[in-house]
């Protein structure tokens, strides 16, 4: 009891204050009560966060990068899972998926811009093979529209880890003995995968999936070295208004963190409201 109650209080002490602090200060200049810019209260920064096009245009694309890398990555995490499940449980596979973890952001996002650029090693591959006569001919895949490099690092990124969450809960679920139940009753592969495997694996992931979608949309490092000034996801377009040199972006930079802050757990307590039950059964 003792221990519980101590642990409890580490916790607050080392998570909870400083981020409910944190959010405060954020709050507070945002309305110019303090900071550098305090010229007494007012609403200036949530008007303009709120009713101009900037935030909500970065919260767009931000959930854009985000639900489409999560996608992608479940897509080819389930592929590999299922058909490299005994490789993936003994042997060299089983060691050389977890190198992909080793590398951080900023790496992965360097590899990317060397090889999508139009001067990256894809370009000069395609000019060597005769499909470009021109740089300008290789299509953008860095700093583009449409984050095709954030999207496409992000993949690399998140895409190991959910190999190796599906290849343990393939295991923990023992879902080879619900693969020969509908076996018995006569169903085809086809109707197993999609009715029984995939179903089984992705709900008892899918708070872990809900986490790296935030994840994703709050990234910094790859869409700052792979995208474009506008549109920006959130994350870089916040600290841009707060690092400026121009000190009245400041309040708008707080103000559009507490409302991401605020929008992403609104989307956690829904999810929490809708299914409450399930989420308790994930902890344990």
């Amino acid at each position: 009891m003792k221990n519980s109650k101590l642990l409890k209080g580490l916790f607050i002490a080392i998570v909870v204050l400083p981020v409910a602090s944190g959010l405060v200060y954020a709050f507070l200049f945002s309305l110019g009560i303090i900071g550098v810019l305090n010229a007494g209260f007012d609403w200036d920064a949530w008007q303009t966060v709120l009713f101009d096009k900037p935030f909500w245009t970065s919260f767009g694309f931000s959930l854009y990068i985000a639900l489409l890398s999560v996608g992608i990555s479940l897509s080819f995490a389930l592929s590999i899972a299922l058909s490299w499940q005994k490789k993936l449980q003994k042997g060299l596979l089983s060691s050389v998926i977890y190198l992909p973890l080793c590398f951080p952001a900023t790496v992965m996002a360097f590899f990317s811009f060397q090889l999508l650029a139009k001067s990256g090693l894809l370009a000069r591959i395609g000019y060597q093979l005769g499909f470009i006569q021109d740089i300008n001919d290789f299509p953008v895949l860095v700093k583009d529209a449409y984050g095709m490099g954030i999207i496409f690092t992000s993949v690399l990124l998140i895409t190991p880890f959910f190999i190796i969450l599906f290849s343990n809960l393939y295991q923990s679920e023992k879902i080879a003995s619900y693969v020969n139940l509908a076996k018995t009753f006569g169903a085809s592969n086809g109707q197993i995968l999609r009715k029984v495997i995939v179903p089984i694996l992705l709900k008892r992931a899918s708070i872990t999936i809900y986490l790296f979608v935030i994840f994703v949309m709050g990234s910094y490092e790859v869409p700052l070295l792979l995208g474009r000034q506008n549109p920006q996801m959130i994350s870089v377009a916040v600290l841009q208004k707060i690092q400026r040199f121009n000190l009245y972006d400041m309040p708008q930079g707080y103000a559009m963190s507490l409302l991401y802050v605020f929008l992403v757990v609104a989307i956690l307590w829904v999810l929490y409201f809708k299914n409450p039950q399930f989420f308790k059964t994930q902890n344990n």
